[in-house]
């Protein structure tokens, strides 16, 4: 059979239908060109071009009528899908006739685009709904992130069916209100497997693991997608073992596997140690038939990539029957990733054909390893530029670091994306450019482009290394509107940039504001908390987590340490241990410094013990943080630290100079130096920082103006506020109290806290009443709530016996609510911690305390010791100053130590303020009495009392 008509349907151009043998064949009719026959295949294109689609063309006859309906509608499905809903639109205008599959066709498509406004104007319009007309609008909102609205138009449902009950639980999963997604689920009338999915997936999604494995459990027959999510949950929470033992279960009970399950199984396994695990799921694929599938392939080298068997997934790679550009592309990338670019390329070299992909990963594999100039020659070679290439460039230039270079091709770009316009904004924001991330974000919504996530996490990034809180505001506002306001990865950024604009109460209410809050929210309000602060209620939130993974356990540690609660990190760190927690090198770093800080040398060494048998050994950030903690302990075992690495950075060289600093050992610190210059390692500023320190606690004032001329001059670095304080605390000990004042008078930068602080603490030193009293104003004025400055000022009255201007500076302490730090000692004994606050009475050997400070009182005087009341700075009888005198902290914790500690034991002693002249002078009387050394930190270095000396030469 054979028949032909020719048409025009509503100013589309001519179409010829041929109907051969019941098939449709269309001939489009160009303007003055010749019939052009197209089958299925081949018309699809220009049919589409055209805003028709193959099949049949409306005519008169109902039943062709019907179907042309339907022809039409694919069309609309098809154009949303493709991002082309104006053209899909205009398919619908132009229909002769409708139906309700039609509406719900373009409400889907506009609900796909992003375009909710119009989806409901067309939804309020429809002559007649059913319940997908319905259904499709909840869905819509759901997508857009408006929930309450999704749920507006459920309670407005004529009728339901149990898709519509399942499109508004999974709105509440998706929007991560799990309460409400958990009570409709309990309220529906029936339930299919796809309900407990819904409800499962809202779980997992968030990281609430505990309540979607309860959920599972209770699922009558779960499918294979209920297994897969239960899967995808554990491994997107970092509970790689969780997912491996639930795939087994899988097995066990029956479950049919497909592509989908292996594939999420070895994206598992590559994040588990050990990672021989990969070649055990390798071995079940091939049992179960899927070793021959291109896609489980390619999971399998990726797999092997992550778990750094590149050489197993080379193996893989060539035993695969079948491969495509995808398998290509990937082996590319790891190797690359590996840094064997020679691979890398050989491999691309050798593609039967190239994608934009595979010359993308090209591009990326040579930025990642630093050969920007050969990255940019590969673009240049490419047959044509889609806009995928072009930021590939912008991302390989932003890696590199050369901005200016990434903006040129973003301006290139003939088309830029909303990846083009985001890629740029990230390069910005991560680069310290925050203003010029700004400024381009306002430059994208002024070009009309819909902001990504990615979009919104930089520019909200670019407002925390601002502390733009304001602009960070309004851009809060935009991703509401733009329908990321319940997005977890801008919920995350949020937190974050409201904590460094140190907005605390907006912190709280963007996490409480959440639709999906996942372990990084979580995470991020730790670490928001500790930044401000706000240590309990980071606790508090750590103990509320559903569900904790590395990361939160060691910003906690972090917090604990970095906030002065070192005993806390370190019990807290036991607590992981006993978890089966696996620390990691930032972990043993934080929890060294907690260590540093207490000076706990036993607990130190018992850390040091994890982190060999973790084999963090060789790790350079361990290291370092292993030579700070010696150094603060005082211990020699920094020096055989620091030569056994077999890698130093400028970190290291650092460490031990601030390590030789605090003992006063200059001259090893200028030999370290010179070392340091040696092997090639260049100074920069906390080098110097460390060198000019060394030399203030030496009192070597000539060695100092050496090297802080050296810096600018040699090195080409401007002194800083620490460098500043360092030079006047030098001079200022050395008794050049007027050349310090002269020096600051002569800064090129307004002098800060630390500087004039330098200066007042030289102050007392010395007891120079109106330098003081001239440094102090600066201080009340630059930090008026820092009690340490009135206390300073306040016993330099004390010391010339001027109590009425004691009083004055005490009185406005107390208006002020400031209250002095009381002296403070602390000592290890058996891995416990012992503090003493000076007259405490508290502990329960005080009584053997105090009679071993007697006795040793006793045989002090019979030496020739006289107390120097000139420290007790208080308006009170000489006999009760005496008394006050040998009660100070660092002296019950060397009676103590006496008490506790073997003979001839070295006894280590904390304390949080400088040491008191009295104090120093009585420990060594008593280092000489019992015969051991007694060290002793301070808040400004060590003191080694050895035989009625100290190494400190009594310089401090």
């Amino acid at each position: 059979m054979f028949c032909t008509r020719k048409i025009s349907w509503n100013g589309f151009p001519n179409i010829e239908k041929i109907i051969i043998g019941g098939i449709p064949h269309i001939f489009q009719v160009g303007y003055g060109t010749e019939l052009k026959l197209s089958n299925k295949k081949d018309y699809s294109d220009v049919a589409v071009r055209e805003n028709i689609t193959y099949g049949f063309l409306p005519n008169s006859n109902d039943s062709y009528a019907r179907r042309d309906v339907f022809a039409w509608n694919t069309t609309i499905t098809e154009l949303a899908r493709e991002g082309r809903i104006d053209d899909a639109r205009q398919v619908f205008d132009r229909m002769s006739e409708r139906d309700v599959v039609s509406w719900n066709a373009l409400i889907a498509g506009y609900a796909r685009n992003g375009r909710i406004e119009d989806a409901r104007h067309l939804f309020d319009k429809m002559p007649e709904r059913n319940v997908v007309s319905w259904t499709t609008m909840i869905t819509a909102y759901s997508q857009n992130g408006r929930v309450v609205d999704a749920r507006h138009m459920f309670d407005r449902m004529p009728e339901r069916t149990v898709v519509s009950w399942n499109a508004m639980v999974s709105a509440y999963a998706r929007g991560g209100m799990l309460m409400e997604a958990h009570q409709l689920f309990d309220r529906m009338p029936e339930r299919n497997v796809i309900s407990w999915n819904a409800v499962i997936t809202g779980y997992a999604q968030n990281g609430r693991m505990s309540e979607a494995q309860e959920f599972f459990e209770r699922l009558p027959n779960p499918n294979v997608v209920s297994w897969i999510v239960m899967i995808a949950g554990y491994a997107q929470s970092g509970n790689c073992k969780a997912a491996l033992v639930l795939f087994s279960k899988m097995l066990r009970a029956g479950a049919r596997q497909d592509q989908s399950t292996f594939t999420m199984v070895l994206s598992a396994c590559s994040n588990l140690e050990p990672s021989e695990q990969v070649k055990n799921v390798h071995a079940l694929i091939v049992k179960k038939g899927f070793h021959e599938d291109v896609v489980v392939g390619t999971a399998l080298i990726n797999s092997y990539i992550k778990s750094g068997y590149i050489n197993d997934a080379r193996c893989q790679f060539d035993e695969m029957p079948e491969k495509n550009a995808f398998s290509y592309t990937t082996m590319i990338a790891g190797y690359a990733q590996h840094g064997k670019l020679e691979d890398a390329c050989y491999l691309f070299d050798r593609m039967p054909e190239r994608n934009v992909v595979s010359w993308t990963a090209m591009i990326t594999g040579y930025a990642q390893n630093g050969k920007i100039e050969a990255a940019e020659e590969l673009f240049e070679k490419m047959p044509e530029h889609s806009v995928v290439s072009w930021n590939a460039m912008i991302a390989a230039y932003v890696q590199n670091g050369r901005i200016a270079s990434a903006r040129k091709i973003f301006n290139r770009i003939p088309e830029q994306d909303v990846i083009s316009w985001a890629a740029m904004i990230a390069g910005y924001a991560q680069h310290g450019q925050g203003e010029e991330a700004l400024s381009l974000f306002a430059q994208m919504q002024r070009a009309g482009v819909k902001p990504s996530q990615s979009t919104f996490t930089s520019v909200l990034n670019a407002c925390a290394s601002l502390a733009a809180l304001e602009q960070g505001k309004q851009i809060q506002t935009h991703s509401i509107k733009t329908g990321f306001g319940l997005d977890s990865f801008v919920g995350n950024s949020l937190i974050t940039m409201y904590a460094k604009c140190r907005s605390v109460e907006d912190v709280s209410q963007a996490f409480d504001n959440m639709g999906t809050r996942d372990i990084v929210s979580w995470n991020a309000m730790i670490a928001g908390y500790v930044q401000n602060q706000r240590i309990e209620d980071a606790r508090k939130v750590f103990d509320k987590m559903p569900e904790k993974n590395l990361v939160s356990w060691t910003a906690m540690i972090a917090g604990y340490a970095q906030t002065g609660n070192g005993e806390e990190a370190l019990k807290l760190f036991v607590r992981m241990l006993w978890e089966s927690m696996k620390p990691n090198q930032s972990t043993f770093t934080v929890v060294l410094s907690a260590c540093a800080n207490l000076a706990t040398l036993k607990q130190g060494r018992q850390i040091q013990a994890q982190v060999i048998k973790r084999g963090f050994e060789n790790d350079v950030f361990v290291g370092n943080s292993l030579i700070t903690m010696y150094g603060k302990c005082g211990s020699e075992e920094t020096f055989h630290v620091f030569d056994k690495m077999p890698e130093r950075d400028v970190v290291s060289w650092n460490a031990m100079l601030a390590g030789y600093a605090q003992q006063g050992r200059g001259k090893e610190a200028f030999q370290l130096f010179e070392q340091m210059k040696k092997t090639g390692t260049i100074p920069n500023e906390i080098t110097f920082v460390g060198i000019l320190s060394a030399c203030s606690h030496a009192g070597l004032v000539d060695q100092g103006w050496h090297y802080f001329e050296t810096m600018s001059r040699d090195y080409h670095i401007t002194p800083g506020p620490r460098h500043y304080a360092c030079m006047v605390d030098l001079l200022g000990r050395s008794g050049f109290l007027d050349q310090a004042k002269d020096f600051i008078n002569k800064m090129p930068v307004e002098p800060d806290e630390v500087v004039w602080g330098a200066l007042l603490g030289a102050c007392r030193i010395h007891t120079n009443v109106d330098l003081a009293k001239c440094a102090a104003e600066h201080l009340f004025e630059l930090e008026p709530q820092n009690a340490g400055n009135y206390v300073l000022l306040s016993n330099i009255y004390a010391v010339v016996g001027k109590w009425d201007d004691v009083r004055r500076v005490r009185a406005m302490m107390k208006d002020r609510g400031l209250k002095k730090e009381p002296g403070c000692s602390w000592m290890e004994v058996n891995n416990t911690l012992h503090t003493f606050l000076t007259g405490s009475t508290i502990h329960p050997q005080t009584k053997e305390i105090y009679a071993t400070l007697e006795e040793l009182s006793r045989q002090m005087k019979d030496l020739g010791y006289i107390p120097d009341t000139n420290f007790v700075l208080h308006d009170v009888e000489m006999e009760q100053k005496e008394h006050i005198l040998f009660h100070h902290s660092e002296k019950l914790a060397i009676a103590f130590g006496l008490i506790n500690m073997p003979a001839g034991t070295p006894i280590h002693i904390m304390k949080n303020l400088r040491v008191c002249g009295d104090c120093h002078t009585a420990t060594k009387f008593i280092s000489k009495i019992v015969k051991r050394q007694i060290i002793v930190r301070d808040s400004n270095r060590f003191h080694h009392f050895n035989d009625g000396f100290c190494s400190c030469g009594d310089y401090w």
